[in-house]
Order: structure tokens, then C-alpha cells, then sequence
């Protein structure tokens, strides 16, 4: 392949950026997934398919967030101590007897509703308990641990946006407000494959020159953590024709064909190759490191995305352009990963041009290191850092000491 047409993929004869990659997704690619309605206890790693309008407020009604007494603010001196006399009791899940009368306090507990006419809380630790009755410390604002009805959702506010995909807080919040039955999209079907004469199935003996597959595993474990549901579309040959007939097969059946390795320009690279005599090839090679080798298309109208077969450019690419791909597929919003900021314990040179990850563990001092062994295909890299330093294009030197973007692996995975 010549330079000219390698390029025509790429925008202005350079390699696309990370951002382009990204928008050409969303220009590129619609949800493929229907609606279907399920229960909340089902709910978890699913995707809205509507918006969630709160059917009550939450809180239901004004609390207390402490276990103390509640007044009436207007009762309090401002400058003084105020004693008042205790006027009933009310416990998490009962109803006051009635009206707070005026120059009294309450007895209350957490989560307990406040009497009619109560509008702050003084905790039960700044108080002082008399024989006629409770001594409440100058100081406290009007409203202190007073929870107000709907201050956290209200009724007919939208609680959660379509496209949201519902992680363990989401369920929190949907159980609070009493839904138990959710309209989410349907899981993606995904299509794995592997390629590689190279490339063996465990338990198989590893004959000479021969590695055990890690990338298929790897990537449908992560697959199935987003709720995907996975199709194991085993080890491909380095067969043109083989890959083209197995790549066609798998995208009919499948939302999304996703494999790893022979997106390079290899004799024994056929993936790329076979999206455009089967389809249409949407991008090729990105401005990463890891990573730059990422080809996405489509076959038969069905998405496929190749990433590189070293098995951390495979993780980089598949958390940063795979990760979007895929919500866009399942109907998701993306969103991307939260950045924090390390100070860099290392120097380090790099070309301009790609934006370039390193693999580092952070310190309780928010101070970054470079881990030792830097390949791309060393496993132990991502299973033994917790972060990705992100290098920008226009970065070519490193000084130990400069504050640096990094994002955490964990991030990268839920």
C-alpha cells in the first residue's frame, strides 16, 4: 500500500486524532439495539432507553439527617444558650403526634419526619439535657440538618436521562423512588475473535513458536462487564479468504464484530483488508501509542472494529475508541473518563505528533512512576499500575516533576 493511500483515511495526510476517531463514531454509527422492559433486579449494567421522571419526591417529606432535637429557629436566642422543654418523640418510620408547639423542642432520630412547625435540628451531641428539658448552643442556622421534602429528587423532575447506563448508585436511586420495572435497551450481541496462526486455545500444549490466546478472554470479560452479551468467534487464521468468510458469517448474526490483531500492514494482516472488500472501512489508524493500528468499518452494514494484537494497545484502544463505539451501539451516552492530575516521578522523551499512554502507579502523594517494563504486550503492566498517563501530541519532553493528565485503569473499565 502506498503512503497516498494509506493516508486518504487519515485527515490533512496525518494521522486522525483521538477527538476525530471519536465524532466520526457518532457520525458514523447509530443504536442497534430495541427496547425491552425489565425488572430493577435485572436492571444493573443496562441502558435507559427513556428518561426517568421521579413519580415522587425524595425525600417524601421534611427529616431530620441527625439524631437530636428539633426547634423552632425563631425560638433560639442568638447570642445565648436557649433551654426549652421536650414536647415528643418521633423514631425513623413513624408520624409525630402533631404540631410542634412554639418554645419547645422535639426528640427526634435520623430519618424521622419533623413535627408540623419544626425547621432545624440541633444533633444530640451539641446539646445538653436538663431536668427541664434540653439546653440548645447559640450558633446553630436556620434550617441544620433539616432534609427538605424533594431536595434530592422532586416529583416530576427527571431523575435519569436516556442513555444512562445503570450502575449500582443508578439502582439506589430507582429502588428509592420505587420503580421496579425500567425500559432499557436490549444487550448488544458481540462477536469475538482472535487472529493469528500464532495463537492457541488453552489447555492445548504450546508447540514451538506458539502462545496461548490472552486477548479473547481479555476483551470478552470486558465486553460482559459493560452487558454485552459475547459470541466466542475463536482464533482466526492468517487466511484472507478464511477471515472474510468467518468476519461475513459473524456479522449477521451480531451487533457488533469485534477482534484483535491483523489491522497492521503485515503480509499476515487480513482484518482491514477484508472490512473493505466487504464493506466500507470508516477509519484506520489513529494518532495513539498504544494503539494506532485501530480500523473500523462496517460488514454487511454490521460494525466491526479490529484493534491492534499486542494485548495492551489492545485495552488502550478498546477503552478509548471501542468504549465509544460500543455505547453509541447499545444506546449509551458516552462519557469520558474523569482526568486527574499527578505529579510525574520520571523523565521521559517522546515523538510529536501521537498522543502517547504510560503505564504508572500513583502514590499517596499523587506522585506518578513509570512502570519498568514498557511493551506493549506485557500483561503485567496493566495488572500491576492504576493509571494511564496521557502524554499530548505536542509533548515532546517530560521533565520528573511536572504535573501530568491521568486516568485511571479502573475508570477505563466500568
Amino acid at each position: 500500500m502506498t503512503q497516498l493511500t494509506e493516508d486518504r483515511f487519515a485527515f490533512g495526510g496525518a494521522l486522525m486524532s483521538l477527538e476525530q476517531a471519536q465524532a466520526r463514531i457518532i457520525e458514523a454509527f447509530a443504536c442497534r439495539v430495541d427496547e425491552q422492559t425489565v425488572a430493577l433486579a435485572e436492571a444493573a449494567g443496562r441502558v435507559l432507553a427513556r428518561d426517568i421522571i421521579a413519580p415522587i419526591d425524595l425525600p417524601a417529606f421534611d427529616n431530620s439527617a441527625v439524631d437530636g432535637y428539633a426547634v423552632r429557629h425563631s425560638d433560639l436566642r442568638p447570642d445565648q444558650s436557649t433551654l426549652l422543654p421536650v414536647h415528643g418523640k418521633t423514631f425513623a418510620g413513624h408520624v409525630p403526634a402533631g404540631v410542634l408547639p412554639a418554645g419547645t423542642a422535639a426528640r427526634v432520630f435520623t430519618g424521622a419526619m419533623l413535627p408540623t412547625g419544626a425547621d432545624t435540628v440541633q444533633m444530640q451531641e451539641d446539646c445538653e439535657e436538663t431536668a427541664d428539658g434540653v439546653l440548645i448552643r447559640s450558633g446553630l442556622k436556620p434550617g441544620a440538618n433539616r432534609r427538605h421534602t424533594g431536595e434530592d429528587v422532586a416529583r416530576g423532575a427527571r431523575a435519569l436521562p436516556q442513555g444512562r447506563r445503570l450502575m449500582p448508585p443508578e439502582i439506589g436511586l430507582l429502588s428509592a423512588l420505587g420503580l421496579q420495572h425500567l425500559a432499557v435497551r436490549a444487550r448488544l450481541k458481540v462477536a469475538v475473535f482472535s487472529t493469528g496462526d500464532e495463537l492457541v486455545e488453552p489447555p492445548a500444549p504450546l508447540a514451538p513458536g506458539k502462545i496461548y490466546d490472552a486477548n479473547r478472554a481479555m476483551l470478552s470479560a470486558w465486553l460482559m462487564r459493560l452487558g454485552a452479551i459475547v459470541e466466542d468467534g475463536g482464533i482466526l487464521p492468517d487466511d484472507a479468504l478464511t477471515t472474510q468468510q468467518r468476519l461475513r458469517e459473524a456479522a449477521r448474526a451480531s451487533d457488533l464484530v469485534l477482534t484483535s490483531g491483523g489491522v497492521s500492514m503485515g503480509e499476515g494482516d487480513h482484518v482491514r483488508a477484508a472490512i473493505e472488500a466487504l464493506g466500507e472501512l470508516t477509519f484506520w489508524r489513529v494518532a495513539i501509542k498504544p494503539g494506532r493500528p485501530v480500523a473500523l468499518g462496517q460488514v454487511d452494514g454490521t460494525p466491526l472494529l479490529g484493534v491492534p494484537g499486542n494485548p495492551v494497545a489492545a485495552q488502550v484502544t478498546l477503552a478509548l475508541v471501542g468504549r465509544p463505539l460500543l455505547d453509541r451501539l447499545a444506546g449509551a451516552v458516552y462519557e469520558a473518563p474523569v482526568r486527574l492530575l499527578a505529579r510525574s516521578g520520571f523523565a521521559y522523551r517522546k515523538k510529536a505528533g501521537r498522543r502517547e499512554y504510560l503505564r504508572v502507579t500513583v502514590d499517596a502523594a499523587s506522585t506518578a512512576q513509570r512502570y519498568a517494563k514498557d511493551g506493549a504486550g506485557i500483561l503485567t503492566s496493566l495488572t500491576e499500575t492504576q493509571a494511564l498517563a496521557e502524554l499530548p501530541e505536542n509533548m515532546t519532553q517530560l521533565a520528573a516533576g511536572e504535573l501530568i493528565t491521568c486516568i485511571a485503569l479502573g475508570l477505563l473499565h466500568a
